[in-house]
């Protein structure tokens, strides 16, 4: 008995490294929303089914050891696979690793009851005769980790639900006592972009908060209320995201939101929404959960917003560049990679107002249009407009341009997506210097993913010096795209990991060099 429990404590290393990594890929699977996890274990079975804890039943050693030789095979072999998951884990390029929160606590203790419940009957009931069956269960529990994780999060479903409405509760109690104005941004791409850039203008005049970092569910509105939000606040700057129809009505029935801005309509998460019609008709929720004496800034130049039939009576204000049949649009573009100047001409006013900003690519004037005429609509002056657009901070991980090392990097690692990655190469093109670009693709395009990757690899072929691929399985379209427009095949270079890159990029470097870092996927993206 005691060097069979010895044996166990190898056993239980290993499984707590697995059941981390599959904790870690519920966190960014959103705990199983929309069966995010489920799917994403049907589409990764190498990742799943391939680890090596399923060699030991199979070299049947189980049946063959007798009595002690058998224990300490046992131990010796998860102290081996337990070292070897370790290092391969830690050798792993991790971009957002597991955030131990109050759920993820919840979720560990309801997998140590779990376990307890499995394995305790198996102690109390212990025969040394009964030793490889008892190995042979504990492998296939551990084995199977990942459908575990899955388990225990459906028995936390009741918990969690109670969790999440007292604090819905207590933050909507907060809201109605504050009487904060809510502007709600939503769109398929260009959200943070825009809530940002929003906020820059705002506080030039008031005191505004903005959903910290990418806050954009209920769950992280409901954190920023709580925790971040202040008595003296102007007004609130809400992100709101989604992932299918109904979504972005629910963060609406929260935040109440009085203004709204719709950035554009695209494919990002057309996988999850099913089809374009559902992404148009979901974004259209804020719009249409906004009270009469509200108002909703739409872009004029994004056929599934002008083509779109709204259901409600408040206000209607429009933005375009192409489209001068709207309420404020720009003209006079003139796009360096320093920047972007441009003139924006209201209607009913004669004025061409000037405007620059120091952010990189040409759809952010679409992002800075809103964000001046939402401005101008609750009393901003022009003055304070043109100030207000000239503070505008780069915004992380969005064609953000900094200096490592020696190194120009921009910086476009956040959630790329066909529009985004079309204007992030404009913006390389235009560098003045050798051009390289680092990318893993774009993921959760359904059924236009090869076509909108293989676009994106015809691009790359007229902007870039050199291409760095990460992943050759997900980067297949990119390549085919290259190889359509005739790339020279050795200035491609296909590695697994971003971290990878960067070596070879040193190497590669002249005086001056423009690194393109395009999307960088979350870790359950990994090859």
């Amino acid at each position: 008995m005691a060097l069979f429990l010895a044996s166990i404590l190898p056993y239980a290393m290993f499984s707590l490294f697995k059941l981390k990594k599959a904790i870690h890929m519920l966190q960014q699977n959103y705990y199983d929303e929309s069966n995010r996890y489920f799917l994403w274990i049907l589409k990764n079975p190498r990742k799943v089914w391939l680890e090596l804890d399923i060699t030991f039943p199979l070299l049947g050693l189980l049946f063959l050891l007798k009595g002690n030789l058998l224990c300490i095979t046992f131990g010796v072999f998860y102290t081996l696979l337990a070292a070897e998951y370790h290092v391969r884990r830690n050798q792993e390029q991790v971009k957002k690793p597991l955030v131990v929160t109050a759920r993820v606590k919840r979720l560990m203790i309801t997998i140590f009851l779990l376990y307890v419940i499995m394995i305790l009957p198996m102690i109390l009931t212990f025969e040394e005769a009964s030793i490889p069956f008892y190995y042979l269960y504990l492998g296939l529990v551990s084995y199977l980790s990942y459908f575990l994780v899955m388990l225990a999060n459906f028995c936390n479903q009741p918990i969690e639900k109670f969790v999440f409405l007292y604090y819905r509760k207590k933050a909507m109690k907060k809201m109605d006592m504050m009487k904060i104005p809510v502007i709600g941004i939503t769109g398929s791409y260009g959200k943070t972009s825009s809530k940002n850039i929003i906020y820059d203008i705002l506080n030039v005049k008031y005191n505004a908060f903005v959903s910290p970092k990418n806050f954009n569910t209920p769950y992280g509105l409901i954190l920023s209320i709580n925790n971040y939000l202040d008595k003296f606040e102007d007004y609130f700057i809400a992100e709101m995201g989604a992932f299918k129809v109904g979504e972005i009505k629910k963060n609406c029935e929260l935040m109440k939101p009085t203004y709204g801005v719709l950035t554009v309509i695209g494919e990002a998460h057309l996988e999850s929404f099913g089809s374009r019609e559902n992404i148009q008709k979901g974004k259209f929720e804020l719009v249409e959960s906004l009270p009469k004496d509200g108002f909703a800034i739409l872009n004029g130049d994004d056929p599934y917003q002008r083509n779109y039939k709204i259901r409600n009576h408040c206000g209607i204000y429009w933005i375009g560049i192409h489209n001068h049949e709207v309420d404020a649009y720009a003209t006079n573009i003139r796009t360096t990679w320093k920047g972007s100047s441009f003139d924006i001409k209201f209607q009913g006013d004669d004025t061409f107002y000037p405007f620059t900003t120091k952010l990189l690519g040409y759809h952010n004037i679409y992002n800075i249009l809103a964000g001046v005429l939402l401005g101008r609509k609750l009393g901003m002056s022009i003055a304070d407009l043109e100030r207000g657009v000239s503070r505008i901070m780069p915004i992380e991980h969005r064609l953000e341009l900094k200096k490592v090392g020696n190194l120009n990097i921009i910086d476009d690692a956040y959630n790329s997506n066909p529009v985004g990655a079309s204007m992030a190469l404009d913006v390389l093109g235009m560098m003045p210097g050798k051009k390289i670009i680092v990318t893993p693709g774009m993921i959760e395009l359904g059924e236009k993913q090869y076509e909108e990757n293989k676009l994106f690899g015809q691009k790359i072929a007229s902007k870039a010096d050199y291409v760095i691929l990460i992943g050759k399985e997900q980067t297949k379209p990119i390549l085919d795209g290259l190889e359509e427009e005739h790339f020279n095949p050795d200035k491609i270079l296909v590695l697994n990991d971003v971290k990878s890159a960067f070596p070879v990029i040193q190497r590669m470097q002249e005086e001056e060099t423009y690194v393109l870092l395009e999307n960088d996927l979350p870790d359950l993206f990994n090859e």
